[in-house]
């Protein structure tokens, strides 16, 4: 491990200048805040670079916390590759379904539910070194329950070092929250500008809305398909090199889109999203070979921040997302189809320019773009809590109260949600978890479902209950 080469491992990335200022930051504090904006490669280095200065090894880990499954595995599988080692040895995976870990990994990624798991199995969190959270900025409702969780644990193992990684300019809230908790008077942030490339924002409506009662209208998928064609054409004319990549809010969407540019074109045109098998994932992150057709990647917002697709010179984005939300009558979230933050617009548009000049074409108009929000809505707004309230109890901070959190909860979904939880006898009148509850919180499903699995085991085979709540 500490034979690891990070000149070598950060050669051509922009954030290898950055490298010192972290390792310093880890030496002094013990903390850091990182803000680098996607495809510097924050990813790649600065797990490396925290386990060489922590002197990390297969039994004092720094664990990675990825916010999707796809994202972890890219890179850890990345992180080996750079390194000559082998998925397992150096860098493992821990995912839903696989574990890709041996005697020699000093570095593991995996998605925010396993960490949670192992924090509620071993609230000490023994043999992990450090902790780097990625894609803060998303503020997805575990990675937000995870920060607070972390920093409780910081207060009692003051060896534990944390770093904390956003792709947007908000460092400060991350910075002020974690230096209130740990009673320090300042937070290093070890920032990293991307190498700026000029950039053409172009526009592109089509004739009617982008949605309806239904969603994300057929008409306007297969104008998004017409205009990634037409404009990857004219830019081939003039770079025959030239790759795109296209933003849609979903599998679904994704998958039409890619048939009809597939009808279209003569590109080789790829999907990327959390359904595909991980060898078509792969291709798509792989970039093109030398002598390989022109390509198109169809993405959700996977390839915003979370994942680099190399070569990409031309974006077209759709300007959508897709975020839970939670609907009051059902007491339950649901994915919706909304227009997409600012923020994630001009990520997405710096995708094109990363490498060399790029452009942007927006499948919407100016005044939509105005109209948009400047951030998303952090998932612990807006989504069901009935997971994060189970897990807060068993944490001990029921609701989170005395928690560093970056939002409070939403007091009706929270009370909505301690409603379903006693119901389901996961906790009792003080909100405190039962046996059941616990055995609950260590299943990786909805509490709802797991006592569906748990009930259903004692009435019918455990392989048919699984089965039925699959």
């Amino acid at each position: 491990m500490m034979d690891l080469d990070l000149e070598r491992l950060g050669a051509d990335l922009p954030f290898a200048q950055a490298v010192p200022r972290l390792r310093a930051a880890l030496a002094g504090h013990g903390v850091a805040v990182v803000e680098a904006p996607p495809g510097t490669g924050k990813t790649t280095l600065a797990p490396p670079a925290a386990a060489l200065e922590l002197g990390a090894d297969a039994r004092s880990r720094v664990v990675v916390v990825q916010p999707r499954r796809v994202a972890a595995g890219a890179a850890a599988q990345r992180l080996a590759q750079l390194s000559g080692t082998r998925l397992g040895e150096l860098s493992g995976l821990t995912v839903r379904g696989q574990r890709e870990v041996g005697s020699g990994t000093a570095i593991e990624f995996v998605t925010p539910g396993v960490l949670i798991g192992r924090l509620l199995a071993d609230p000490e969190l023994s043999g992990t070194r450090a902790i780097v959270l990625d894609e803060v900025h998303e503020r997805g409702l575990e990675i937000d329950l995870l920060l607070g969780m972390v920093l409780e644990l910081r207060q009692l193992r003051e060896d534990l070092a944390l770093i904390v990684m956003s792709a947007t300019l908000d460092a400060g809230s991350f910075r002020d929250l974690i230096g209130q908790a740990l009673g320090l008077d300042e937070v290093p942030l070890v920032d990293s500008r991307a190498v700026e490339h000029p950039l053409e924002v172009r526009w592109a409506p089509g004739t009617g809305p982008r949605l309806d009662e239904r969603g994300v209208r057929r008409e306007f998928l297969d104008h998004v398909a017409r205009t990634a064609h037409r404009e990857h054409e004219r830019g081939l004319a003039q770079d025959p090199g030239l790759d795109a990549l296209v933003f849609l809010p979903g599998a679904g969407e994704v998958s039409h889109v890619a048939a009809r540019l597939r009808e279209l074109s003569e590109a080789e045109v790829l999907e990327l999203h959390g359904r595909i098998p991980a060898h078509e994932q792969n291709l798509a992150v792989a970039g093109r070979e030398p002598d390989g057709r022109p390509r198109i990647v169809v993405s959700t917002a996977l390839a915003e921040s979370s994942l680099t697709v190399p070569g990409v010179r031309l974006v077209i984005d759709a300007g959508l997302s897709r975020e839970p939300r939670r609907d009051a009558v059902r007491r339950m979230s649901g994915l919706v189809t909304v227009s997409a933050s600012r923020a994630s617009g001009r990520q997405r548009a710096g995708r094109a320019a990363r490498t060399g000049p790029g452009a942007v074409v927006r499948c919407y108009d100016e005044s939509a773009w105005a109209a948009m929000p400047e951030r998303a809505v952090p998932e612990i707004r807006t989504a069901d809590l009935t997971s994060a309230a189970l897990v807060l109890s068993c944490w001990g901070a029921p609701g989170g109260k005395g928690m560093a959190l970056l939002d409070p909860p939403a007091p009706r979904a929270l009370a909505d949600a301690h409603r379903t939880l006693r119901s389901l006898e996961a906790l009792d009148e003080d909100l405190r978890p039962t046996a059941v509850g616990r055995r609950l919180a260590g299943l990786p499903l909805d509490p709802r479902w797991g006592r569906a699995l748990l009930v259903g085991a004692q009435s019918v085979e455990e392989s048919t209950a699984a089965e039925i709540v699959a």
